[in-house]
């Protein structure tokens, strides 16, 4: 079984879509989990029309994504758990997840990433530069260097692994993906697989700007490389 994990808050323009989708398309074994974090809109409401599995989170906990897949995999059943944002699409989801499970026939292989590209009525010409280039890195950090890295929209991980590595840390409210794949990376094969796309929706990007987003996803890498922490105090959703 493959758990695919949500993680959503106040994303009622755009979760029945990405919901709705799954489930029409897939036929394997899977559970879908919705881990919401204080959605004020209909969010809940409208993630309960797909699935029981709805975890709310904690007032006390850390009000950050990182909280929220963790939240959603501690009552995951799966062997394998998909981490998918809510405004990510999988076209022919049935032959992507049996193209990804193929990978994780090696029992070196712990994790998988695949290319996030915006979906092609929304796409620029800025983003598919920048997502080649961002593509190009993750294939050889992970297939060729072995030191693991990718984006958090899409991630797939076999679930006794992120057991033993204690899941996403928490303390992070950016970069919490690259850490993730990073620490996975020593315990086994990350891959980056360039015959799967995931599509996303690009709003940040093209609500703030690619020059200040890379320059937010580059002070906080470093940040965390020597520090420990991220460099922005909080990533304000947008939607």
């Amino acid at each position: 079984m493959i758990s695919i994990i949500v993680p959503t808050r106040n994303e009622e323009k755009i979760i029945r879509t990405t919901l709705s989708s799954l489930k029409k398309q897939l036929t394997l074994d899977y559970e879908l989990i919705v881990s919401d974090g204080e959605s004020t809109d209909n969010t809940i409401l409208i993630a309960h029309e797909f699935t029981d599995l709805v975890v709310s989170r904690d007032p006390a906990a850390p009000k950050n994504i990182a909280q929220g897949r963790n939240a959603g995999a501690h009552i995951a059943r799966g062997e394998f758990l998909v981490f998918l944002d809510a405004d990510c699409t999988i076209k022919n989801a049935d032959y992507f997840f049996t193209h990804a499970l193929k990978q994780f026939e090696d029992s070196r292989v712990v994790a998988l990433a695949a290319p996030l590209n915006v979906l092609p009525e929304l796409a620029t010409y800025t983003d598919r530069v920048i997502e080649s280039i961002i593509q190009a890195n993750l294939v050889v950090v992970n297939n060729l260097l072995h030191t693991g890295g990718a984006q958090g929209e899409f991630q797939m991980v076999r679930a006794s692994e992120f057991k033993k590595i204690g899941g996403y840390n928490e303390r992070l409210v950016v970069c919490e993906d690259l850490d993730l794949f990073k620490r996975l990376a020593r315990r086994g094969r990350t891959v980056f697989d360039t015959s799967l796309t995931v599509y996303h929706t690009g709003r940040r990007a093209h609500a703030i700007g690619w020059p200040h987003l890379l320059y937010l996803w580059f002070a906080n890498q470093i940040s965390v490389a020597i520090r420990g922490k991220a460099y922005s105090k909080e990533w304000e959703p947008l939607r």
